[in-house]
């Protein structure tokens, strides 16, 4: 037998019962960390314990939408639950995408229960030199 003593946990757990779990019409957030990385922007989002078949991962215009659903392990007829403290149902979170990043070419991974998002920057807004021309007042703009 399991115990435990945390309160905060055992408020979690009540509130998660009281509320239910996620739906599709209403999900429960998933954590993400968001870095740049040289020329990319990287999302992680912690999704331990979802199969892989059952992310979403969908771009319209400038808005990414991530959707998980961790559904409950199938029990056999003589396993008894002592103790559940997963939570199960479905997760969501969007992003609003800057127009500078290309949402054309976005990578996904998931390794280790961590869904890893590599989105470029698009290259109309990477930094350019502009070439000043002398005497004709051209100038050129150079890649």
């Amino acid at each position: 037998m399991l115990m435990r003593t945390d309160p905060f946990r055992e408020l979690d757990r009540l509130a998660q019962q009281l509320m239910g779990p996620g739906t599709w019409s209403r999900p429960s957030p998933m954590p993400m960390d968001a870095y740049r990385e040289g020329d990319q922007y990287v999302v992680a989002f912690d999704l331990p314990g979802v199969d892989p078949d059952a992310i979403d991962v969908d771009v319209e215009r400038n808005m990414l939408t991530v959707k998980a659903e961790r559904r409950p392990v199938a029990k056999a007829d003589n396993v008894q639950m002592e103790l559940t403290e997963r939570p199960l149902g479905v997760f969501s979170r969007q992003l609003v995408l800057a127009d500078t990043l290309d949402t054309e070419h976005i990578q996904a991974d998931y390794e280790a229960g961590v869904l890893t998002l590599r989105i470029p920057i698009a290259e109309r807004a990477k930094p350019r030199k502009i070439a000043i021309g002398v005497g004709s007042g051209r100038k050129e703009i150079s890649g």
